[in-house]
């Protein structure tokens, strides 16, 4: 038996690395600890998409009331996109329900104040047309008679129509958000059961336009002015919109492979947990624990600046939480070595995602922990929030975007790896894999380069084959490294 080297490791990982664990309770305080866990189990889905679901709605619920401003000149909005990845089996939606459902539930009394309001305007636009009507009447009259008409009434204005509040939208064009923003300025959630379908119509107008630079700007919390046919312009000063949906596994891959390099993918925080274990649940959860903390979310006001303006209350770092963030952007800077495309544009916008989780854990701890309202974002917040996105966030990315961040000769040889140790081959030709018809190596073209790469990497080694009596082309053999199987030399 011939010996071998070691086999190249990169080329015998898993092709899906594995999903991390969730550090539920080194985040969260125990009772939404408690209420994450119970809602997952009452709805048979992992915990991971209740908690993803949470930061979404919780930072789309605080939106431009609040912003965390680790030093002066730079500030960021509370807005978290989440997707959640899975087969369509997993549990998804029942799980973004669990967050969901308790936000509709603290809009409702704002909606139905927002309604009555909007009866007595309605009467009163009603008799202010009637005043108008008898006021054009009576200056008609007035001009017909040579007489000077008299004066317009103030009963003649109802003023505009009292907004009715929309916390979550589930299919709002950008003409529609924006005229939803332009009288709601602390923002709104962007819900989502199918993010695919979302992210591809993005390029839906004809001759080129798109949706994707308001979507850029509305992570940001920036201005943007939104065009309408045969309208005004709308002007938003920060437009904050959270995002939040599901995406089964292979629209991603999808995605991944013909998303255009704008960074709008790397803004999201995938999630694609293990699935949940099939079994009838036994906890249920708190359903006023998490309606009362949106709830007291609400309460939150923007600020009021000299000029009248609204803005958002700047919540700064302390000293400490400063250091931690000087160390945390150094780790960001060694994460990026290795990483391309659209696995380094995410890890570029780590150090702001961590700033925005810090401000949004310290608004549930206040909300739902009874904890002191935070004016300041604490060596503790932001703790709390690096270890989020080092130990769960980072090697969640790495596996969601596992495949759009391996070249595609490698995905191919960890292919060809998999299924070797699937057939349990000792020795194989190129005919036994095609035969498979597997996707990435049902051809030649595709076969060849993974074979070359394998056998760089020492985990095969080409053989001369044995003759074949009835001539023909000869097949192309390869032996194994036994350390492919677990095996010694």
């Amino acid at each position: 038996m011939p010996s071998w080297p070691n086999p190249d490791p990169r080329l015998l990982r898993a092709e899906l690395p594995l999903a991390p664990h969730l550090p539920l309770n080194d985040v969260l305080g125990p009772r939404l600890s408690k209420w994450v866990t119970d809602a997952a189990e009452a709805k048979g889905a992992p915990p991971d998409y209740v908690f993803a679901a949470t930061l979404a709605v919780a930072g789309a619920t605080l939106g431009n009331t609040r912003w965390a401003s680790p030093w002066r000149g730079w500030a960021e909005p509370p807005v978290i996109w989440t997707m959640c990845i899975g087969l369509p089996s997993a549990g998804k939606s029942p799980a973004i329900d669990a967050a969901l459902q308790p936000l509709r539930k603290a809009e409702r009394p704002l909606r139905e104040a927002a309604e009555a309001k909007r009866k007595e305007w309605t009467e009163k636009a009603e008799l202010a047309k009637l005043a108008e009507q008898a006021w054009k009447e009576a200056a008609k009259a007035a001009i017909k008679a040579d007489e000077t008409p008299p004066d317009r009434p103030t009963g003649c204005d109802a003023g505009p129509p009292p907004h009715i509040p929309r916390l979550v939208v589930n299919d709002g064009t950008i003409e529609r958000l924006g005229a939803i923003l332009a009288q709601q300025p602390r923002g709104t959630l962007q819900m989502r059961d199918e993010l695919a379908g979302w992210l591809e119509g993005m390029q839906r107008y004809a001759g080129g336009g798109t949706d994707r630079p308001f979507w850029l700007e509305a992570f940001g919390g920036r201005g943007f002015t939104v065009e309408r046919m045969g309208r005004e312009p709308l002007t938003i000063d920060r437009l904050s919109i959270g995002v939040l949906g599901g995406i089964q596994p292979d629209r991603l891959k999808t995605l991944l492979f013909k998303s255009d390099d704008d960074g709008l993918l790397a803004r999201f925080l995938p999630i694609w947990p293990d699935p949940a274990p099939l079994r009838r649940p036994q906890a249920w959860a708190d359903e006023e624990l998490m309606a009362g903390a949106l709830g007291r979310l609400l309460t939150l006001n923007l600020a009021t600046d000299e000029e009248g303006e609204s803005r958002p209350w700047f919540i700064p770092f302390t000293d400490g939480a400063r250091g931690l963030m000087d160390d945390f952007r150094l780790a960001a800077r060694g994460w990026e070595n290795g990483a391309e495309g659209l696995m380094l544009s995410f890890v570029g916008k780590l150090p702001g995602m961590a700033a925005r989780l810090a401000l949004v854990l310290g608004f549930l701890d206040w909300a739902a922990e009874g904890a002191d309202e935070p004016h300041e974002i604490t060596v503790q917040h932001f703790g709390r929030a690096a270890h989020l996105v080092e130990s769960y966030l980072l090697p969640m990315a790495r596996r969601a975007y596992a495949d759009a961040a391996t070249p595609k000769t490698e995905r191919a040889a960890r292919r060809l790896v998999a299924i070797i140790r699937e057939q349990g081959w000792q020795r194989f030709t190129s005919r036994d894999v095609l035969r498979l018809d597997r996707a990435g190596l049902g051809s030649k073209a595709e076969l060849d380069p993974a074979l070359a790469m394998l056998t760089d990497g020492d985990c095969i080694r080409p053989i001369e084959p044995p003759a074949n009596p009835q001539g023909g082309r000869p097949q192309r053999l390869f032996i194994v490294n036994p350390a492919i199987h677990g095996g010694g030399q």
